[in-house]
C-alpha cells in the first residue's frame, strides 16, 4: 500500500503537476486575494480564495517568520501545502488561493495537516460549486 497522501493517486488518472503557472507570483495577485477573499479557517490554516480569470486554480502561500520562526518548519509547511494543492487542484476550479499558517500549526503531524487542508479544499469546492 502506498504511503499517505500518495494513496490518493490512481494510475492513469491524469497529470498531477504543479507548474509555475499554477502559482500566485506577484504582489498584485496577492493583494487582490487579500482584498476580496472568502475565508476558511481552522486550527492549522487560514485559506483565502477568490475567483480568477484563468481556467485553473492558482496557489500562493503567506507563511511568515512571525508565525513560524524556523526556516526548516516554514519549508516543511510549504511542501505540505504544495503537495496537497497539487493532488487536489483539479477539484478547485478557477480560483486564486492564499494559505496562511496559524500559530499552533507546528504541534500537528503531517497527516493532521493534510487532513486540515483536505477540509479546506472541500469547503472551497462546495462554495465555488454553489456560485
Amino acid at each position: 500500500m502506498l504511503a499517505w497522501p500518495l494513496k490518493h493517486l490512481e494510475a492513469g488518472k491524469g497529470c498531477f503537476r504543479f507548474p509555475r503557472s499554477a502559482r500566485l507570483s506577484n504582489r498584485k495577485d496577492f493583494k487582490r486575494v487579500f482584498e476580496c477573499a472568502t475565508k476558511s479557517a481552522d486550527q492549522c490554516f487560514t485559506v483565502l480564495f477568490t475567483d480568477n480569470q484563468q481556467d485553473y486554480a492558482r496557489l500562493g502561500m503567506a507563511i511568515t517568520k512571525k508565525t513560524v520562526k524556523r526556516a526548516i518548519d516554514r519549508n516543511r509547511l510549504k511542501r505540505i501545502v504544495r503537495e496537497s494543492f497539487r493532488l487536489n487542484q483539479h477539484r478547485l476550479g478557477m480560483v486564486d488561493i492564499v494559505v496562511l499558517a496559524r500559530r499552533n500549526v507546528l504541534e500537528k503531524t503531517n497527516q493532521q495537516l493534510f487532513t486540515s487542508l483536505d477540509k479546506h479544499w472541500n469547503r472551497l469546492e462546495n462554495q465555488c460549486g454553489k456560485s
